[in-house]
């Protein structure tokens, strides 16, 4: 998919955010196999170079330390993967992080809180939805809607949606269709 505006183009072709339970990881891995890219997961990466799960990092050094990681992971993933890149639910609660999507593709997978908590469960590999996941999750979506909805180009609503319909709708942002050639309207 790559167009004479895209040659010069650095960093990922897409960027997806969102709440935990959207689907950025299962999405954006179909959305760059049909683009024929590659896919990153920014919390993927945070675990590759700490050697130990999110979840670990929260308990050992704490939210505020893995908030540092992810910050510093995100920056270097928007200059280098040329790809999809994921990121994780809290990625855009930091400034600097906000200001680094600016001029990116960024899709907002939107959840409800129902279908989020659905799709997490009791996801102990997700150390801020412990204990009242329903709960926790109405709290962050509340807190973090208005930062997700100032970086996003694009937003596609995932509640009540299939993996595959999700995906068509991300991929057809992603490629519009060429203007009727040859072909009736």
């Amino acid at each position: 998919m790559t167009t004479s505006a895209d040659s010069d183009h650095v960093g990922p072709v897409l960027v997806l955010v969102g709440s935990p339970g959207a689907g950025k990881t299962s999405v954006g891995k179909r959305v760059a196999q049909r683009l024929g890219v590659p896919f990153a997961d920014t919390d993927a990466l945070i675990e590759e170079a700490a050697g130990m799960p999110v979840a670990d990092i929260f308990v050992v050094e704490g939210e505020e330390s893995f908030r540092d990681r992810e910050a510093a992971t995100v920056a270097r993933a928007l200059e280098e993967h040329e790809g999809v890149l994921s990121l994780g639910g809290g990625a855009i609660l930091r400034d600097e992080t906000r200001e680094h999507l600016s001029g990116h593709r960024v899709v907002w997978l939107r959840v409800s809180v129902s279908d989020a908590a659905a799709r997490v469960g009791l996801n102990t590999a997700r150390p801020l939805l412990l204990g009242n996941v329903r709960g926790t999750l109405g709290a962050l979506l509340e807190q973090r809607t208005p930062l997700y909805e100032a970086v996003a180009s694009d937003i596609v609503e995932t509640s009540g949606r299939t993996l595959r319909q999700v995906v068509d709708a991300v991929t057809s942002i992603l490629e519009p269709l060429p203007a009727a050639e040859g072909r009736d309207a």
